[in-house]
């Protein structure tokens, strides 16, 4: 299975950017992975939060290959447990899916015509994080899925 995790910019904080360097090493160990790093829209005190939510949505779905199931990350989502999700991955990888992308937003979230067009709407929490957190536990807790797919010990 082929994952891919867009971001929308680099990551600055360091402290997040080693923590997602040490987890993409550790997932790539179950599936493929790829992290391509996608130029972000520069907002302007001037400009709405929806226009910079839409030209972010388009580069995001540019970045998605037509096939692969489309997961998108709003607060609004459907929260899972560590287990749903690991049986959620099971459940497409038995009915062939071969590619998933997790699409992040930026500081102003994604846009309600890319939440329609996503496959799945995935809810970290009810709390707010920053999308360089996010990018974080969305790589851990995809580490976690395929550890507890794997029946290795690091769940417990």
């Amino acid at each position: 299975m082929k994952i891919i995790l867009p971001f929308l910019g680099k990551t600055k904080e360091q402290y997040l950017a080693a923590g997602i360097d040490d987890f993409a090493v550790r997932l790539r160990r179950y599936a493929q992975l790829e992290l391509p790093v996608l130029k972000e829209k520069k907002g302007t005190a001037k400009e709405d939060a929806a226009r910079q939510q839409n030209e972010e949505g388009q580069i995001l779905l540019g970045s998605v290959p037509q096939a692969a199931r489309m997961v998108a990350l709003a607060p609004a989502g459907q929260q899972l447990s560590s287990e749903e999700l690991a049986e959620m991955l099971c459940r497409w990888e038995d009915q062939g899916v071969r590619e998933i992308a997790f699409l992040i937003g930026g500081p102003t979230g994604l846009a309600t015509e890319l939440l329609r067009k996503a496959d799945y709407v995935l809810s970290l929490s009810r709390m707010t994080f920053t999308h360089e957190m996010a990018r974080l536990l969305m790589l851990e807790q995809l580490y976690r899925a395929f550890s507890i797919k794997a029946g290795t010990g690091y769940h417990k």
